[in-house]
């Protein structure tokens, strides 16, 4: 049996699947891409929300998972945006990775527990949730306010987030836009 390489990734197993990289978030992270995600996640939301097609919870919720776990690799409204809309933009703010990476945990969270609402027939506060979903998205997306990381930047402030998931982040402020 052959000693394992020094060189190979720690998480690199003997079929050459690196999970860390699977499962990476890109670092730093344009905050445009960003806006401009979160302007679509506001439209698909909104247009859920007036025709109360409770299908489109379920895909609002499967995009938060997909930039959630892989980042914008996989996500279709992420691949738009970084891909597509931001070079058309031409514009380029790059801002810290964890943060951005905590807020589409909430999204998850939220789009989730909404569509989990509705599914269990407990639509109105499924429509409450994504109506939450669709002011903290529009804060980012119009007015440049990642809510996600100003509580990222709170929790890391009080030690529940260790500084070493991002060092960058210890002193995250309010963004200008």
């Amino acid at each position: 049996m052959s000693k394992p390489d020094p060189q190979a990734p720690a998480a690199a197993t003997e079929h050459g699947i690196d999970w860390r990289r699977v499962f990476a978030f890109p670092n730093p992270v344009n905050e445009y891409s960003a806006r401009i995600t979160a302007a679509l996640v506001v439209a698909l939301s909104a247009v859920t929300l007036l025709t109360g097609f409770g299908w489109g919870l379920a895909i609002i919720a499967a995009g938060f998972w997909l930039r959630v776990l892989f980042g914008p690799r996989i996500s279709p409204l992420a691949r738009l945006s970084v891909k597509i809309l931001t070079p058309w933009l031409g514009r380029t703010r790059l801002v810290p990775g964890p943060p951005k990476r905590f807020a589409q945990g909430i999204g998850t969270a939220a789009s989730t527990a909404a569509a989990l609402l509705l599914a269990a027939g407990l639509a109105p506060a499924a429509w409450v949730l994504l109506a939450v979903l669709i002011a903290a998205a529009s804060l980012e997306a119009f007015a440049g306010f990642c809510l996600g990381c100003s509580i990222f930047g709170f929790l890391q402030r009080r030690g529940l987030i260790p500084e070493d998931v991002c060092e960058a982040c210890n002193n995250i402020a309010l963004p200008r836009t």
